[in-house]
Formats: structure tokens, sequence, C-alpha cells
């Protein structure tokens, strides 16, 4: 009897040889298997992303994404994670897919070239995407609560408060503030469900730094307590297994607004308001614990590949 072949890994080469980037490759290499990490690319020899790669078998190419194109290595990729700017993302997908069309794309910039994609909410209808957008840190950590109470009532407006220590905010963050928001609060309705929203981004320079920690606030013109407290559990327990530094701070708490309020996007308000404080706590495999918002971001674009990687394989061996 034939011996059954195991499932080739895909590979993967990784743009922007920072923070972000740095920590990504490392995830890759401590991961399943699925993926392989084949590039590290940057723009500066010096960077310690580079160099990391280097000592660790990685090809590192230090002339940006045409560099990679031209390398032998770009053959071989099936994903490209993308952890520059999102003035940069939009002239690397352009140029990436138009070299190799079958090229997929993970964006974990605030470009939002393709659909918004965050894992357990809506990466069941993206897996055949060839880019997809992981909006922003803070809405990785929101977007699925909000998804978790429009499971319950409709969502009539929510607003996020992403608090990050102002250390683990690198240039590309400070660059992309107004992507942040913009790209969050749209994220916020096309994904989660709400009709109206605000996304709201605070860098905290605090000492010792603090760890992230997100505010969501939902309104609902009504809406079971219980069910949508256990929603949210369940939801927080859905990321928790990729985020493992994922929590709740509190529970959930709830108020009701019986005086009409006006709401922007909504007009005057009277319901339920559901209250949510999360805390983000980093793995720490490459970056600091406190550093939350970037771990977010890395690990649910790891979650989105794999899972990508996972179904492409399927449909070949079917």
């Amino acid at each position: 009897m034939p011996q059954r072949e195991e499932p080739r890994s895909l590979h993967a080469a990784i743009i922007g040889s920072g923070n972000i980037g740095t920590d990504l490759m490392i995830k890759i290499l401590r991961g399943d298997g699925t993926l392989k990490i084949t590039a590290m690319v940057g723009i500066d020899p010096a960077s310690d992303g580079l160099a990391r790669a280097k000592r660790l078998g990685v090809e590192a190419i230090a002339t940006g994404v045409q560099g990679l194109i031209e390398s032998a290595e770009f053959e071989t990729i099936d994903f490209v994670f993308d952890a520059t700017s999102a003035k940069a993302h939009v002239h690397n997908a352009e140029v990436l897919l138009a070299a190799k069309p079958g090229l997929r794309l993970i964006d974990l910039t605030p470009a939002a070239v393709g659909p918004y994609c965050v894992p357990v909410v809506n990466l069941e209808e993206n897996l055949d995407a060839s880019n997809v957008n992981m909006v922003t840190c803070g809405g990785q950590a929101t977007i699925p609560i909000v998804a978790a109470v429009s499971s319950v009532a409709p969502v009539a407006y929510a607003e996020i408060v992403a608090s990050i220590s102002s250390k683990s905010a690198g240039p590309g963050t400070r660059a992309n503030i107004d992507e942040f928001t913009d790209t969050t609060a749209a994220a916020l309705q096309s994904v989660g469900g709400a009709a109206a929203s605000k996304a709201l981004i605070i860098l905290n320079p605090a000492e010792p730094p603090l760890m992230m920690r997100d505010t969501v606030f939902t309104l609902t013109r009504a809406g079971d307590r219980e069910a949508i407290e256990a929603a949210i559990d369940a939801m927080v327990e859905k990321v928790n297994a990729y985020v493992p530094g994922y929590r709740l701070k509190q529970r959930v708490q709830f108020d009701d607004i019986t005086t009409p309020v006006v709401v922007p996007g909504v007009g005057e308000f009277t319901g339920l308001k559901t209250s949510v404080f999360l805390e983000v706590e980093g793995a720490a495999h490459y970056l600091p614990a406190y550093a939350g918002n970037l771990d977010i971001m890395t690990s649910a674009a790891l979650r989105t590949a794999e899972t990508m990687a996972r179904h492409a394989r399927a449909l070949e061996v079917a």
C-alpha cells in the first residue's frame, strides 16, 4: 500500500523588516509547518530584522519588493505578508500581483485594498481572496466583540478606543494614524455589523509601558443581556485560541439609556449600552509583552494565512 504523502509547506515572504515583520517571521518559524518562511524583505541592509533573518537561515533581501520579484526564491512563494505602510502596500500589491497573478497577499497595513479580514468573524468568506486586509490592531481586538453583540441584537452604533504604549508605535503606525481610524471605523460596520461607528487610538507615554487596552461601546435598541454577555465570552475564547494574551479586563457592563441622546450617524437614541473592556498581552516572541497591539496583528495574519494554506491544499487533494 503506497505511503500517504505529507502535505507540503507553502512558502511565504515578508515585506517589511521592522518590528511587525520580524515578529511574524519568528512566529512562522515556530509554527506547525503549514507555512515555510522563504525570504525577509526590507530596504535597510543594517536593520535588525534582516540581520536576524540571516542568522535564522532565511534569505534576507535588502532591495525592497523589486528585489523580491527578481530573486530566485520568488517563483516558489505562495504568500506575501506586507508589513510596510498603507501607501507602500498600494504599490507592492500592484507589482506583486502583476508579476505573479496567483500570489496571495496578507496586508498588515491599513491600506484596505482587499477585503477586510478578522479570522474569527469572516475568514471563511475570504479564503480565496488574493489580497486580504488585516484592518488594524484595534480592529482585530474590537471587531470580534461588535460582531458578537450583532449576533444577538442589531448594533445601531459602535465606538472603540484602542490605547497602546507609545513605545510600541513605530514609524509605520505613527504615519498611518488617519488610515487607522478610518479603516477601523469602516470595518466595524462592514465586518462587525454596526450601522454607524467611530474609532479612536491613544498613544500612551506611561513608564513602565502599559499593555494594550481596548474599550468597546455598543448601542442596541434592545437585547437580552445574558445572551449578549454569553456571545462576548464565547468570542473572547475564540480569539484567545490564537492570541493567548487576549482577555476581558472585567465583566461586561450594561446600562439602560432611557433619556434620548443624540448619537453620530444615528440621531436620537434610547436602548441598551454595552461596555466591554479588553487587555491584550503580547506573546513576547520578539516584541515586549506590552506590545499586544503588534502581537495581535501578527497572530491574526498568521492564522489567516495558515487557514488559507490548508484550504488550498484541501482543494489540491480534492
